[in-house]
């Protein structure tokens, strides 16, 4: 007979494959490493930190890309100017030798008035024709930008530009009245339909204010506020210069005819007299001393060409302030095309088909 042990049979311990244990202190670390989600490098912070400054370098390239361009087109308008002075020096040669052989040469004026011969005058009519150019050119410009939504920076720089334009314009025009007031004030050297609205060789800045106000975008109280006072103070201004303009011509007009009736009533028959040239040293030179005191009243004519073209830079650069870069484009975009609009009438008008006489 077997006998059973007195102990139990010990059998080997059986050990599951995966046992949950207690993780130490370093090792709860290490978890935390292993499950969390990866960094971002520093090189992903470089990149998006150079985001800003790569569009800042962006605009500052197509702002010296845009000066770039002005300054070529400077330059061009130079090299024309000079090409024009020289063309200017032989036909001033021509009309001198057509002097001394007694032939009378006209120019492309209207037949009433005289050829603008004075050098000076002539000069200003080709700066005025190259001024049309660059001046469309400019309008072109502002027309590309604002189509490309071209940044405010971009915008401010092409108006600038344009106001420098329309300075030089006013300089180059002052020059002229000094050398033949009655060719700049008679605006010969515009187109027709531009001398229909002239005032005092020029246009009138509270009209400009009222043709270029509906074309830009919606303005804020304040700024309709800004433009209808800057408007109004315009109008004051025009009027104090057309009051000043008509003083003058009634002054003038009372003084020549002063002099003529005291002529005629003293019943000298020595005194001079307009249709004879040769009169002019007799007389006791009254009526020299006549024509001479014409000649100094007139010589305010030129303060008021001066006066008129400060007021209308005025407006503009007034009107630059007062609106935003984008609205000043539009409004110099819109006074261009106002221009080029004018000339165009002028000449459909000029090329219109005439009954035969």
């Amino acid at each position: 007979m077997v006998v059973a042990p007195a102990h139990p049979v010990m059998t080997e311990p059986k050990f599951e494959s995966q046992v949950a244990l207690p993780l130490q202190h370093g090792d709860e670390d290490d978890a935390a490493l292993h499950d969390a989600p990866p960094r971002q490098s520093s090189d992903s912070f470089d990149q998006e930190g150079s985001r800003p400054r790569d569009k800042i370098q962006r605009r500052l390239a197509q702002n010296r890309e845009a000066a770039r361009k002005s300054r070529l087109r400077k330059k061009a308008y130079i090299q024309n100017l000079e090409t024009s002075r020289m063309k200017l020096a032989q036909l001033e040669q021509e009309i001198t030798r057509a002097r001394q052989k007694g032939v009378y040469i006209s120019s492309n004026s209207p037949p009433s008035l005289p050829a603008p011969i004075d050098s000076g005058v002539a000069t200003f009519e080709l700066k005025y024709a190259h001024w049309v150019e660059e001046q469309n050119s400019q309008t072109r410009e502002l027309r590309a930008a604002l189509q490309a939504g071209a940044s405010e920076l971009q915008l401010k720089i092409l108006v600038e530009a344009g106001l420098e334009h329309y300075e030089e314009l006013f300089r180059a025009k002052s020059e002229a009245a000094k050398r033949d007031v009655f060719f700049v004030m008679s605006g010969v050297w515009r187109t027709a339909a531009e001398r229909f609205f002239l005032w005092i060789a020029g246009f009138r800045p509270s009209e400009v204010i009222k043709v270029l106000a509906p074309q830009l975008e919606a303005m804020t109280e304040e700024q309709v506020a800004k433009v209808q006072g800057l408007q109004q103070k315009a109008r004051h201004l025009e009027d104090a210069l057309s009051q000043g303009m008509d003083k003058l011509k009634q002054t003038l007009a009372d003084s020549m005819l002063a002099e003529a009736v005291a002529s005629t009533s003293s019943g000298d028959d020595n005194a001079a007299s307009p249709h004879d040239p040769s009169s002019a040293d007799g007389g006791g030179g009254g009526y020299m001393a006549q024509m001479g005191s014409a000649m100094g009243r007139l010589n305010g004519l030129v303060a008021f060409v001066d006066h008129a073209d400060h007021l209308r830079l005025g407006t503009l650069q007034n009107m630059h302030r007062i609106l935003t870069p984008r609205q000043a484009a539009q409004g110099l975009l819109a006074l261009g095309d106002y221009c080029q609009r004018l000339r165009a009438l002028s000449s459909l008008w000029a090329a219109r088909p005439r009954e035969p006489a």
